[in-house]
C-alpha cells in the first residue's frame, strides 16, 4: 500500500519551497521504512531545487543527508529492526550486477545508481523523493546503521560531506606520514580536516581568506596557507601527497599543481563543471601528478566512515534550523552564511 507523507518541495525552479504532501511507493519485503528525525542541508539540494543544473523533475523533494528511526520492515529485511536509528545518504539503488556494483562501489553503478532524490525508482519508474519529509524508505542494502553515542544532529551531514571527503581519503590511503592539503572551508572542507587529521595526516588548508587560521587549526589543519599569496605557495612546492578539492565553483588550480610531490594527485570532490582557465600539463608532466574526480562513496564506505567517526567521536560542525527556515538557509548558503552545515529538525515540518 502506498503511502501519504508530508513534505517540503520545490514545485519549480521559480518558486520557494512549501509543505507539500505526496505519495510513496509501497513497501517491498527487503525495504525499511525510516521516519526522519534530522535532515542536512546540501548545496546539491538548492541546485536540484532551483534546476542548476538542468534535469530537475518537479516537484522535487531534497535532502541526502537523512537521520531516523526505523518504523517498520519488510519480512525480508535481516539487518534492521524497529526503533533502530539509521542514515540514508545520496543513493537508494544500484543495478547490483554491473562491474563497479560487483566490486561494492555502486556509487559509480554502470548504469547509473538510484539518487535519494530526483531520480527513479528501478523497479516502478516512479520518482524518488528525499529527506525533507516525515518518511522515507528504502532497501535494507541502502540503509546506514548509525554507531551509538555519535550525536545524531551533527552525523547527518556525514551522509554527504563526510562521505564525499572519507571516500578519496581512503581510495588514496592516507594515514600517518600522509601530507594532505584541503581547498576550501566550507561543508565539504571542514569535514576533509576532521577526517584526515584523524586518520593521522598532516594537514594543510588551503584559503583565500585570512582570518580562517583558528577556526581551520580547530578543525585538524595544523597549516594554513593563503593561496592568493605568491611567496606562501611557493614556500609549499612539492609538499602533498594528496590535495582535496572542496571547492564548488569554477577556479584556478594551476597555482595548487607545482604544490603536489612526485606522483601527487588532485582530486575534485566540489566542481561540477568545466575547469577553468585551460589546465597547463607542464607540472602533470614534469612531476608525474594527476588530477582526477570523486563522487560520493559506496555503502560499504559509508558505513566503515560512520564507524570510524563514532569512534572518534567526529560529527559535523552544524546550525539547526527549522523546516519553514529553508528558503532564507539557501540564500545564507549561497553567502557561505553558515558554519558549516545546516540541519532540519524534521520534528518542524507541519502542513
Amino acid at each position: 500500500m502506498t503511502m501519504k507523507v508530508l513534505g517540503y518541495a520545490a514545485q519549480s525552479a521559480k518558486v520557494p519551497l512549501a509543505a507539500f504532501e505526496f505519495t510513496r511507493r509501497s513497501p517491498r519485503d527487503d525495504d525499511v521504512v525510516v521516519d526522519v528525525l534530522y535532515c542536512g542541508v546540501c548545496h546539491s539540494d538548492l541546485h536540484q531545487a532551483r534546476n542548476d543544473w538542468g534535469g530537475s523533475q518537479y516537484p522535487v523533494i531534497p535532502g541526502h543527508e537523512v537521520v531516523g528511526r526505523v518504523k517498520s520492515v519488510g519480512k525480508n529485511v535481516t539487518k534492521f529492526k524497529a526503533g533502530d536509528n539509521v542514515g540514508i545518504g545520496c543513493m537508494v539503488d544500484s543495478c547490483r550486477v554491473c562491474q563497479p556494483c560487483q566490486h561494492g562501489i555502486e556509487q559509480y553503478c554502470q548504469e547509473g545508481c538510484v539518487q535519494t532524490y530526483n531520480g527513479f525508482d528501478r523497479h516502478d519508474g516512479l520518482p524518488t523523493y528525499g529527506g525533507y519529509s516525515k518518511t522515507i524508505l528504502a532497501s535494507e542494502d541502502f540503509i546506514l546503521k548509525m554507531p551509538d553515542g555519535l550525536d545524531l544532529k551533527g552525523a547527518a551531514p556525514l551522509l554527504c560531506a563526510g562521505i564525499t571527503t572519507w571516500s578519496p581519503l581512503r581510495h588514496f590511503k592516507v594515514g600517518k606520514g600522509s601530507k594532505v592539503a584541503v581547498v576550501g572551508l566550507g561543508g565539504l572542507g571542514h569535514m576533509a580536516l576532521k577526517l584526515a587529521h584523524a586518520l593521522g595526516a598532516d594537514v594543510t588548508l588551503f584559503t583565500r581568506s585570512p582570518g580562517k587560521e583558528d577556526d581551520a587549526r580547530r578543525l585538524g589543519a595544523q597549516h594554513i596557507v593563503i593561496s592568493t599569496d605568491d611567496q606562501q605557495m611557493k614556500a609549499v612546492s612539492g609538499q602533498f601527497d594528496l590535495i582535496i578539492d572542496t571547492v564548488p565553483y569554477e577556479h584556478d588550480i594551476n597555482p595548487y599543481m607545482p604544490t603536489l610531490t612526485l606522483d601527487g594527485t588532485l582530486v575534485f570532490v566540489g566542481l561540477l563543471g568545466d575547469i577553468t582557465p585551460v589546465l597547463s600539463t607542464l607540472p602533470l608532466i614534469m612531476g608525474r601528478r594527476s588530477v582526477t574526480g570523486s563522487a560520493i562513496g559506496s555503502i560499504k564506505e559509508t558505513q566503515e566512515m560512520l564507524d570510524f567517526c563514532g569512534e572518534h567521536g567526529i560529527v559535523s560542525d552544524i546550525e539547526m534550523i527549522k523546516m519553514p527556515e529553508i528558503n532564507d538557509a539557501y540564500e545564507r548558503m549561497i553567502k557561505s552564511d553558515v558554519k558549516y552545515r545546516f540541519v532540519i529538525d524534521m520534528d518542524t515540518l507541519q502542513a
